[in-house]
């Protein structure tokens, strides 16, 4: 038997097992389905939307190409990438998972990034966005909104750490040079690249707006799909025990690091899926150091079921995922030891520095407070935003079709 056909029987069995697993739990599938719909249908797709649009939109007027020309001196010699991938890194901050991977793969059709700068890129743009790490985090799972500090600067730096790592990725191979990125410091030079770009896209601005639109919402309902996937799969390993097995040989594991084998069944659901192993690692019987450390790895490595959707997203270009996959490991490790180092001067020691209960400004609540109104926002009111963009895209799908006929 080869490998290709081993292969098959393995696939067919793992699909054949899941279906069964569907009708034997039809009831715990459903609320895992409900609950992954729900975080897609009121956080995640009004999340990430505008962001999707605005970077089609900055795409086709030229400001990425602007951006890149700018930023080219300080990302080619520190990340070996062009300046765009300031513009990705920025934009994959702010907006969170799977941007980075989207405007990646977008720049790699656009010839704007060479396959080895994309697989660089992409493994440092991806990150949980602000929003996520203070609001359902820190506010939602601890209740400690001084944790998000914590959280955000292991993430963040962490995610730097990678880009510099994975900057060796290619090993001496220098990529050609791509056409529409400068290396010069140029303002007037950034000027015309940005002129030269918005006419060779040459779409009208109610068409780039309508394509924008459409493109967005396509990858959102893409990674609506895998939301509700992965939740569903994640309820049924823990059904089956499957979830079970594996925390205990993460327990060996934690063992080994001092940390207590309560933590190991929330990690292996944060492996799948990170909102809850970040729950779930907040509930455990632990001490908050201990919380803080596995919910940093967790919060890192994204889970599968973001990764899946990363995946999928990078599928329609060239560029490979292996470098991503190890790029997330590498992300879990870095976010884990900076959790540990900045702990106690900037966490411990400053709470512990005043008994009174006074705690300092960028520690307090309201320092924080509007990325946590922002999140409660979200939540408030991210279905009606889901509804009626859902309402736009079908009105604009819709209206081409009858222009077709």
């Amino acid at each position: 038997m080869n490998s290709s056909m081993f292969k098959t029987i393995i696939l067919a069995l793992l699909a054949t097992s899941l279906t069964a697993s569907l009708m034997i739990y039809p009831k715990e599938s459903f609320e895992a389905s409900l609950r992954g719909l729900t975080m897609w249908w009121e956080v995640v797709f009004p999340s990430l939307l505008p962001f999707f649009i605005v970077s089609e939109l900055l795409i086709g007027f030229g400001v990425v190409t602007f951006i890149g020309t700018l930023l080219n001196p300080f990302m080619r010699p520190v990340f070996r990438v062009p300046g765009v991938g300031g513009f990705v890194w920025a934009m994959g901050l702010a907006s969170g998972f799977p941007a980075g991977a989207k405007l990646t793969a977008r720049l790699r059709q656009e010839k704007k990034l060479s396959r080895l700068e994309a697989e660089r890129l992409v493994t440092f743009t991806n990150a949980s966005n602000p929003l996520f790490i203070f609001g359902a985090v820190a506010v939602g799972f601890f209740h400690n909104p001084a944790l998000g500090v914590i959280l955000a600067i292991a993430h963040y730096l962490g995610n730097f750490c990678v880009g510099f790592i994975m900057r060796f990725h290619g090993g001496k191979e220098t990529p050609p040079n791509t056409p529409g990125v400068s290396h010069t410091k140029s303002f007037k030079q950034a000027i015309n690249s940005l002129h030269e770009e918005r006419l060779k896209d040459g779409r009208p601005i109610g068409k780039l707006l309508g394509d924008a639109v459409q493109s967005s919402i396509n990858t959102l309902l893409m990674i609506g799909g895998f939301i509700i996937l992965f939740s569903v799969l994640n309820k049924l390993l823990s059904l089956i025990g499957v979830l079970t097995i594996l925390s205990s040989f993460i327990s060996v594991l934690f063992t080994f690091l001092s940390l207590p084998n309560e933590l190991s069944m929330p990690l292996i659901a944060g492996l799948f899926e990170i909102t809850l192993g970040s729950q779930l690692t907040s509930e455990a019987d632990a001490s908050l150091f201990q919380q803080v450390i596995v919910a940093s790895f967790i919060l890192a490595f994204s889970g599968f079921s973001v990764q899946a959707q990363v995946a999928s997203i990078l599928a329609e270009t060239d560029i490979r995922f292996k470098p991503y996959f190890i790029a997330r490991i590498l992300h879990g490790l870095f976010a884990s030891v900076i959790a540990i180092l900045l702990w106690k001067p900037l966490y411990l020691n400053q709470v512990s520095a005043h008994p009174d209960g006074t705690v300092p400004v960028f520690l307090q609540e309201q320092s924080w407070s509007w990325l946590v109104i922002g999140w409660n926002g979200l939540v408030q009111f991210g279905s009606f935003i889901t509804l009626f963009s859902l309402l736009i895209y079908i009105l604009i799908q819709s209206k081409r079709a009858l222009a077709v006929k």
